[in-house]
């Protein structure tokens, strides 16, 4: 009976040490492709100091891939993602989506507290006047997201705001088709207000 527990034992070791590798090889040949171009606009751990491009730091590995697999097969519009993303192979993309989803999460105070206060609402409770749903009820209470669904939080108030008017024209349609409704309900001043709020995640 020793016998065999020490086996397994010695079998679960290396298939730990397997994973531990796997893992070190992803996040090299992840950091040799973000040292090529994505730091450019993303930052070096995804931190991105520019509100025209999103924080990718603590995103979701699964919804960074698909974006990526999508922007690749024009699912997803965007001309400066077009040609970064033309020689990644799917095993590219989901090291990239496993290293982003390392780094620690990007952390200040909302700009504008009495908006983000006005957010919060909306986004815990939605606008039963006007049928905007809790946002909470898809991306959580922290705004963390899923899977398939993006972290919000800690994300730039304008690039969240750009995204739902994106939705709102449909000139955003990659993802699910619930947002086109949402954000078509929404008035500036919420989605304004919604993107502050979740800035200061």
């Amino acid at each position: 009976m020793r016998h065999w527990s020490a086996i397994a034992m010695l079998a679960a070791g290396a298939m730990a040490a397997g994973l531990a590798l796997a893992d070190e090889a992803a996040q090299a040949r992840a950091r040799k492709i973000i040292g090529g171009s994505c730091f450019l606009c993303h930052g070096a751990d995804g931190e991105s100091a520019s509100e025209v491009f999103p924080r990718l730091a603590a995103q979701n590995a699964d919804y960074i891939a698909k974006q990526l697999e999508q922007f690749k097969s024009g699912a997803r519009k965007s001309t400066a993602m077009a040609s970064m993303v033309t020689n990644l192979t799917p095993e590219d993309m989901r090291a990239l989506g496993q290293f982003y989803a390392s780094r620690p999460p990007h952390q200040e105070a909302p700009k504008d507290a009495p908006l983000a206060a006005v957010g919060q609402y909306l986004y815990h409770q939605g606008n039963r006047f006007s049928g905007v749903p809790a946002c909470a009820t898809c991306h959580g209470k922290q705004g963390a997201g899923s899977d398939s669904l993006p972290r919000l939080a800690g994300q730039h108030a304008a690039y969240l705001e750009s995204q739902l008017k994106l939705f709102n024209k449909r000139e955003r349609t990659n993802d699910n088709a619930v947002m086109h409704t949402v954000a078509e309900k929404m008035t500036p001043l919420e989605m304004a207000a919604v993107s502050e709020y979740l800035s200061g995640k």
